[in-house]
């Protein structure tokens, strides 16, 4: 007995010493490489995180829908094994653009109404002739047109407010775009409902169909306070603050729109909505060209986030938001293009110029609005302005993968000194190469993946005839006085 317990001691010991080693064997081992769907490699990685870490070169690692790393090139290739690499070199990675104001379907209506003021380009040109076009097929192929552009020039995720926005949802998603959409009420008769009642019943059935899809936030946009009565703007609110979505609309757009609050309520437009609790829930303002400083501080105390559009104010007259005051006041400001009926791209780096250099001129100081600023705002600024930052708007481990690589090779483009600056001041929507979204690449050098573009642009001409016609219709009629 003596003999057989000593032998088991002297077995389990030698096992026990097997196992040390072998643990010890396993602490010295590099770890295996994790395997990786995708890895963007070799460019210049602008993070747009905390610290606006910018690695050069740098990579990202990509798991399914996810950000898994970025690091070094050397870094990640220790780390991961890529089913899938695309090579970045003399590029930058960048996220991917985020357009916080638009109507997609209004691609149809591009050049059709230019060189007039708002007012009269809304009711005497857009308004009748949406009146007579505006169908769930002009907006599924204004979409899928709209997309195209979109992804072809960098933007992985576009705000929109229009008619039938179930059909952009469903447009946008087939894409493989993702979208922050709002069902339009307004405050008479639209292509989709009659009545803002109306409205508001396709509101809510649109927001049930998509709620919890991982690309599409379905909400509600009320035109505006001059287009939307008070009852349907509460309700509005209401409706948004049922589902947990940001309140889409449009604020302070024009002289006239503050001209019409002040006669009306003796209010700004701003604080006509604040009269109403319309602020009490988060909302994202497109314009705000005519805030004035108690509707900024009024709007930074209620949390409402802006959208701002450089050149729809622009080539409207619209004016000059005082962006500048409203970031210094601490106010969440993204970038838009607005509709291409009013722009009439949906570029958002020619966005990005134009917001910077309109803010130097009218604040007369070069400073202003400096390249990295508008580059936040069509970035990270513009996740924030929807509540999306803590998923979108910066490379970051366990963030959404949405990126887009830009080339930097084009003779205007070199030499390169400043990637930031070269972005905002050099680069055009053309220049992107490579456009991921949520982990899946939409278009690969320049070579679209998820949408047939010969296609979108035939049924896009098909359309555009029968629009042009019922344009031509709706123009008032000319003076016969020559002038």
């Amino acid at each position: 007995m003596r003999t057989s317990s000593s032998s088991a001691v002297r077995r389990a010991a030698g096992l026990a010493a097997v196992v040390a080693a072998a643990s010890a064997a396993a602490l010295a081992a590099p770890p295996q490489p994790r395997r990786a769907s995708l890895v963007v490699t070799g460019g210049t990685v602008i993070t747009m995180d905390a610290e606006r870490r910018i690695l050069s070169p740098g990579a990202v690692a990509i798991c399914g829908d996810s950000i898994a790393a970025v690091d070094t090139p050397a870094a990640i290739a220790r780390r991961f094994v890529a089913a899938d690499i695309v090579r970045a070199d003399g590029a930058v990675v960048l996220p991917g653009l985020v357009n916080t104001h638009g109507h997609a379907p209004m691609v149809m209506y591009r050049g059709l109404a230019d060189d007039l003021a708002l007012m009269d380009w809304l009711q005497k040109y857009i308004f009748p002739a949406e009146s007579k076009t505006v169908t769930p097929e002009l907006v599924r192929v204004g979409t899928r047109l709209a997309a195209l552009e979109m992804i072809q020039s960098g933007t992985t995720l576009h705000t929109d407010m229009y008619y039938f926005e179930e059909e952009v949802a469903r447009a946008t998603k087939a894409a493989g775009m993702r979208g922050v959409l709002a069902q339009t009420v307004i405050g008479f008769p639209a292509p989709d409902a009659k009545t803002p009642a109306d409205g508001l019943a396709r509101a809510k059935r649109f927001m049930e169909e998509f709620r919890g899809d991982p690309l599409i936030v379905a909400t509600v946009a009320p035109h505006s306070m001059y287009t939307v009565d008070a009852e349907s703007l509460k309700a509005s609110r209401d409706l948004a603050r049922t589902f947990g979505v940001p309140l889409v609309t449009h604020l302070a757009e024009t002289d006239d729109e503050v001209r019409r609050s002040l006669e009306a309520h003796r209010l700004t437009p701003a604080a006509y909505l604040d009269s109403l609790g319309f602020w009490d829930t988060p909302a994202l303002a497109a314009h705000g060209v005519h805030l004035t400083d108690d509707d900024i501080a009024l709007l930074r105390r209620r949390g409402v986030a802006l959208s701002h559009n450089p050149e729809s104010n622009m080539k409207l007259a619209s004016g000059a938001a005082p962006i500048v005051k409203c970031l210094r006041a601490g106010l969440a400001v993204g970038l838009g293009t607005d509709g291409a009926a009013s722009n009439n791209d949906l570029d958002m780096f020619e966005a990005m110029r134009q917001a910077a250099f309109l803010h130097k001129l009218t604040d007369k100081d070069p400073t202003a609005a400096s390249a990295r600023t508008v580059l936040e705002m069509a970035t990270i600024g513009g996740a924030a302005a929807l509540g999306l930052a803590d998923r979108i708007g910066s490379l970051e481990q366990g963030k959404r993968a949405d990126l887009i690589v830009v080339s930097m090779r084009a003779p205007r483009q070199t030499p390169m000194y400043n990637p930031v600056s070269h972005l905002v001041y050099v680069t055009r929507g053309d220049d992107v190469r490579t456009t991921v979204v949520n982990g899946r690449i939409l278009m690969r050098d320049r070579r679209m993946l998820t949408l047939n573009a010969p296609s979108v642009l035939a049924d896009a001409r098909r359309l555009a005839a029968r629009v042009r016609e019922a344009v031509e219709a709706a123009k008032p009629p000319q003076s016969s006085t020559a002038k």
